[in-house]
C-alpha cells in the first residue's frame, strides 16, 4: 500500500512539473529578441548598422540569420522562424503571397536604392541598336519593374491599359529597336555581363556584386510598390517589438544616420517618412 502511495505521488509530482514547462515557457512574441531574415543586398547591412543600434538601445537583441534567397527568407517568417526581412518590395512581397498563400505584411517603407539599366558591352544609351541584347530579372516583379525601365528610356512602350507594376512580355505594345530581352535570376545577371549589350539591376543585386550605382545609365521613377519594405508575419504586425522596428526607422537616430552615410545619394527616401 505504501509502495503504492510513494508511485502515485511521483507521478503526481512529474505530471505538475511536466505542465509547468509548458506554462512557463516564453513564447517568440514575449521575448526581446528580433530574428531578422536577412538576404544578400544593402538593406539588411542598412538595418544592421543604422536600426540595429537603436534596438539595442531599446532593450532588444537582434540575431541574423542570412538566406541566400529572398524567397527562403520569406518562406522563413511565414512559418514563424524568424520575425523580419528588410530585402523586398511590396510588390514583391504580394507575389510571394499570392503563389505561397502566405500572409507576410508590410510595417513601414524603408529607404531604397533604384533598379536601372547598366553598360555591359555597351557604355552609353546613346550606343543602343537593332538587335541589342538586355538581360533583366526573371521574377515577376522586378522583371515587370525592368520593363518600365525600358519604357523610360523610350526603347519599348507598353499596351494601353496594362498595369505597369504587372507588367510581361506578352504586353510589350512597341519594341523599337527589336531588342533581344533575355529574363533571368537577377543573381546570374552580373556574371553574365559580358553576353549582353546591356542588364536591367535593382539595387539589391547590384549592391552585393559591387557594381556602384554611379555606373547606371538610367534609372527608375520608384513608385509606391517598389519600395521597400520592412516586412513580418501579418499575425505579428501589431506586436511591441513591430511598433519598435517601425519607430526605429522613423526615429532622429536613423535619420541623421542615413544623413552621414548617404553618399551620392544612394538612397532614395520615401516621401513623408
Amino acid at each position: 500500500m505504501k509502495k503504492k502511495y510513494i508511485i502515485g505521488a511521483l507521478i503526481a509530482i512529474f505530471g505538475v512539473i511536466f505542465i509547468f514547462s509548458f506554462v512557463i515557457k516564453p513564447k517568440q512574441s514575449e521575448t526581446n529578441t528580433i530574428r531578422l531574415a536577412s538576404s544578400p543586398g544593402p538593406y539588411s547591412d542598412l538595418f544592421l548598422k543604422g536600426v540595429k543600434p537603436i534596438l539595442e538601445k531599446e532593450g532588444y537583441k537582434v540575431k541574423n540569420q542570412s538566406f541566400s534567397d529572398l524567397s527562403l527568407a520569406d518562406v522563413a517568417i511565414n512559418n514563424g522562424e524568424a520575425d523580419l526581412n528588410v530585402d523586398q518590395h511590396t510588390a514583391y512581397m504580394d507575389n510571394f503571397n499570392k503563389e505561397k498563400h502566405a500572409h507576410l505584411t508590410a510595417l513601414t517603407k524603408i529607404p531604397t536604392v533604384p533598379t536601372g539599366i547598366y553598360p555591359a558591352k555597351k557604355h552609353s544609351l546613346k550606343e543602343v541598336a537593332k538587335g541589342d541584347t538586355v538581360a533583366i530579372p526573371n521574377d515577376p516583379s522586378n522583371m515587370a519593374r525592368a520593363y518600365n525601365v525600358l519604357v523610360k528610356a523610350g526603347w519599348i512602350t507598353l499596351k494601353k491599359g496594362v498595369d505597369p507594376i504587372k507588367a510581361t512580355s506578352k504586353d510589350i505594345a512597341t519594341n523599337k529597336y527589336d531588342l533581344k530581352i533575355t529574363a533571368m535570376q537577377d543573381v546570374q545577371i552580373p556574371r553574365s555581363r559580358s553576353d549582353f549589350d546591356y542588364v536591367i539591376l535593382p539595387g539589391s543585386t547590384a549592391y552585393p556584386a559591387k557594381i556602384s550605382t554611379k555606373t547606371m545609365l538610367i534609372s527608375e521613377n520608384i513608385k509606391p510598390d517598389y519600395y521597400l519594405v520592412a516586412a513580418v508575419n501579418k499575425q505579428d504586425k501589431d506586436k511591441k517589438w513591430a511598433k519598435v522596428v517601425d519607430k526605429a526607422y522613423h526615429s532622429k537616430a536613423f535619420k541623421e544616420y542615413l544623413q552621414k552615410h548617404n553618399k551620392d545619394s544612394f538612397w532614395n527616401i520615401p516621401k513623408g517618412e
